[in-house]
């Protein structure tokens, strides 16, 4: 077979079920980040049916496009399995028992102590012409095909057959196929404490670069920037990256909390360590979130205290110190409670910072001073006791979410106002 130049790589996930929403395409993501690693280009999605004639549409619309289609999917016994049988239609080929497909799948159940069931003879049909891919996790081995220049690789669904596949056969093959690869390296910045439009508005000169690349990314309650290049070998793509990476931490030094897999929670984590501080939290609209993000942090028992969910009035004072008269004068949601939320989270758990938010997250319970999204917060530390209120849009987990980020992100900047030992 002629080496040729570049992959031009398409996905096709088969399924009803991922068009009803019944499961998630995760080959997408799975099969993306398999072949950037390795340096090959994939341009295109698509998710279809089980139903042949759409199933040959698809088929026939990649061949137009791509070089190499992915399919994973449809490679089942039953009837609804119909994979092989739309793309052997669509190239105009037969399928062909193979006999040593069928003495693996006969393996495999006679391992398990079951005979094999007659419908499973259906797996071991091959298209004329193609060549099996072994599935040591499965009864459905995968296929290659090579037609009117389209490399086909027949995946099946399940991800614990498909990934091995993928990794040991699919890759390898495409390195013997094509020569021209080129890695593609990214960065990932992760910002807090200012909007998406905003960084946008910054940093219009950078999106039109072609390589590197810059692309913002939305999250809850903070965004990304991701900067990728492609190259040869990861030296030159990093050193392409570099003077990018270097001019977007110039403009927004202030907001940049962390780089690719790093968390909020993580970062927080790390100035926490490195200052020699500890944490404790006060939580009511949160219920526990962010302490939940705290702890999902291996070692986070080193600097966290431990955390309060006050949902009642009545648990504010008794847990946190409140007063009734501060309750009574200003409500549960407002930054005096807030405050006294934070000091009392701090001084009764011996933190060196305490934080506190108490809001209203919704659906219901908003009025027309503290409408549906009203959040006070609090951080109470060495040097005081800091206020501040949000105004929050979204679902009740939106604000929920966006308010816990937004008190860590305070936190994050809190620690990094003192050195390290303060």
């Amino acid at each position: 077979m002629q080496v040729e130049d570049v992959c031009r790589a398409e996905h096709i996930a088969v399924g009803s079920e991922i068009l009803l929403g019944q499961i998630a395409n995760g080959h997408a993501q799975t099969i993306s980040q398999t072949l950037a690693e390795q340096g090959f280009f994939l341009f295109y999605h698509s998710a279809v049916g089980d139903n042949q004639e759409r199933l040959m549409q698809v088929f026939q619309q990649a061949a137009k496009r791509s070089n190499t289609v992915i399919v994973t999917g449809g490679l089942g016994p039953t009837e609804d399995d119909l994979t092989k049988e739309a793309l052997a239609a669509s190239l105009g080929r037969r399928l062909i028992l193979s006999e040593s497909a069928l003495r693996e799948i006969e393996s495999y159940f006679h391992g398990r102590g079951r005979p094999m069931p007659e419908s499973n003879r259906k797996q071991a049909l091959c298209i004329e012409g193609g060549e099996l891919i072994p599935n040591p996790n499965g009864t459905a081995p995968g296929q290659y095909i090579f037609a009117d220049g389209v490399h086909y690789f027949l995946l099946p669904g399940p991800p614990l057959e498909m990934k091995p596949m993928l990794t040991n056969s699919v890759i390898p093959k495409l390195h013997t196929i094509f020569s021209n690869r080129r890695l593609i390296r990214s960065r990932v910045l992760h910002f807090c404490g200012i909007g998406e439009s905003d960084v946008d508005m910054q940093i219009r000169d950078l999106l039109h670069k072609s390589n590197p690349t810059v692309a913002p990314l939305a999250g809850e309650g903070e965004m990304l920037l991701r900067i990728s290049a492609a190259a040869e070998s990861e030296s030159v793509a990093d050193a392409l990256i570099k003077p990018i990476e270097e001019e977007i931490r110039r403009r927004f030094a202030d907001y940049i909390y962390g780089t690719d897999e790093e968390t909020l929670p993580s970062a927080v984590g790390r100035r926490l360590r490195e200052s020699g501080w500890t944490l404790a939290l006060a939580e009511s609209c949160t219920g526990g979130l962010i302490s939940s993000m705290i702890t999902a942090v291996p070692g986070s028992s080193a600097y966290f205290q431990g955390g309060v969910v006050a949902y009642q009035n009545e648990v504010k004072q008794a847990a946190l110190g409140v007063q009734e008269e501060t309750l009574r004068r200003y409500g549960a949601v407002s930054e005096p409670t807030a405050a006294e939320m934070a000091r009392g989270v701090q001084t009764r758990l011996g933190a060196t910072i305490g934080a506190a938010v108490s809001g209203i997250a919704g659906p219901s319970g908003g009025t027309p001073e503290k409408p549906v999204g009203t959040v006070c917060a609090a951080i109470a530390g060495p040097d005081g006791v800091s206020t501040w209120t949000m105004h929050l849009r979204g679902s009740r987990e939106q604000i929920r979410v966006r308010a816990a980020k937004r008190v860590l992100w305070e936190v994050y900047r809190r620690i990094g106002e003192k050195p390290a030992g303060a």
